[in-house]
């Protein structure tokens, strides 16, 4: 049984903006799997694109990554995603597309929890990761919940 990430106060906000992003890739799962159309589903991703993960990435860019240094291939690697994630969410709906979504941002959320924040947890001083804490409120974002088309849940009635 692997042990359970221990994460600093300061990046459990980004955390917990990353559960919501695996939530978005299950939600994609669920729609492709139930064959919901293609617009129902990009109407969703749009929305959670806009007033979710613009304003995550923008933030970790922003205050993140340069924790980690000017030439970190970790940060160079999440800023790559963040351009390839945003290139796909740009997209016309499709299959094809929501799938690659899915399985990229999937991929970007497992790398930055499980390695970039780690490694940031080791070599950013606990002033530079406090310093984090005090500037979160700029990136509050409305709940991804309150969305009426829960297409996830269930066939258009």
């Amino acid at each position: 049984m692997t042990k359970p990430i221990v994460r600093h106060e300061a990046l459990k906000p980004l955390s917990r903006d990353h559960h919501h992003g695996l939530l978005l890739c299950w939600k994609i799962r669920e729609g492709i799997k139930k064959q919901v159309s293609p617009a129902r589903i990009k109407n969703y991703t749009d929305y959670f694109f806009t007033s979710q993960l613009r304003p995550h990435f923008r933030f970790e860019e922003r205050e993140i990554f340069p924790l980690l240094g000017s030439y970190h291939s970790m940060k160079e690697r999440a800023v790559n995603e963040h351009r390839r994630l945003e290139f796909l969410f740009k997209e016309e709906a499709s299959v094809e597309i929501f799938t690659a979504i899915e399985t990229e941002l999937n991929r970007h959320i497992r790398f930055e929890e499980r390695e970039l924040f780690q490694e940031l947890q080791k070599t950013a001083s606990k002033e530079a990761l406090q310093n984090i804490t005090n500037k979160e409120e700029e990136v509050r974002t409305p709940d991804p919940e309150d969305w009426d088309d829960k297409f996830w849940l269930k066939e258009e009635s």
